[in-house]
């Protein structure tokens, strides 16, 4: 039986402990429930026994189980100040109240764990290292494209130095949606077609619903409702008609 509720028991460890509000909420106080009310319930449930069990934060306790403490009880208070509060290592009993029972734990308010800060701090890093080593590896051409999806139209006046110069800073500002980015298969498609009409090769009507050919007005394709039009002419460009299109534009502006 001893062994069995050491395996259930989560481990602990004595320390100082910080909690703080959650959702960007830092108010000059706030007060946290610490007593079970028939209006503001206060139980944990119990996996070991499948009871629901009242919650109470006495000062003078060890447990913070209603069940679990006798004789008269000191009730005590929990308030945040702007969004923090410390709990020393001395009070044991709040500290589990908070860390492993109270059912507000991860809505209104959380545990501040320094070790899970580092570990998403060198995640964070390390995207961002991958993500400015791709910039970097990166031929002009492609980064053109890539970069075509932040500054529009403005990357066909920059030098190459330039383009490389706003990669890496698109790189680093935001690694994720860099990557992404860099990844799409559609962006190189996308850059030709934005270029083909840059330069006249293709045009697309003023209600930005059909692109034609720049020299005979030819209609080339409808842009289907609701698509983002160059988008919708890179999945195009894929198509057994759409192909040989696309190799006609690539010559052309070679």
């Amino acid at each position: 039986m001893s062994k069995t509720k050491q395996k259930l028991a989560p481990e602990w460890e004595i320390k100082d402990r910080t909690y703080f509000l959650t959702n960007n909420v830092s108010p000059l106080t706030y007060t946290l429930g610490t007593r079970h009310s028939r209006r503001y319930p206060l139980l944990h449930f119990d996996e070991s026994t499948n009871e629901q069990r009242e919650l109470r934060y006495a000062t003078n306790q060890n447990s913070p189980f209603v069940d679990e403490q006798k004789g008269e009880v000191t009730l005590g208070h929990v308030i945040f100040e702007e969004g923090m509060l410390f709990v020393p290592k001395q009070k044991q009993n709040l500290q589990k109240l908070l860390s492993l029972y109270h059912p507000r734990k991860g809505h209104v308010y959380a545990e501040f764990k320094p070790e899970v800060v580092a570990t998403d701090e060198i995640e964070e890093i390390n995207f961002e290292i991958e993500a400015l080593l791709a910039a970097k590896q990166m031929d002009i051409d492609q980064a053109e494209s890539v970069l075509r999806v932040e500054k529009g139209s403005a990357v066909s006046e920059m030098s190459s130095k330039e383009i490389k110069r706003d990669l890496l800073l698109m790189a680093k500002k935001n690694p994720a949606g860099f990557i992404a980015i860099a990844n799409d298969e559609n962006v190189g498609l996308r850059n030709v077609g934005i270029k083909a009409v840059e330069q006249g090769i293709i045009k697309i009507s003023q209600d930005q619903r059909t692109f034609h050919w720049g020299t005979n007005d030819r209609k080339l394709m409808t842009i289907p409702f609701d698509e983002q039009p160059y988008s919708a002419l890179a999945a195009w460009f894929k198509t057994d008609e759409g192909v040989e299109v696309f190799k006609t534009i690539n010559k052309k502006l070679q």
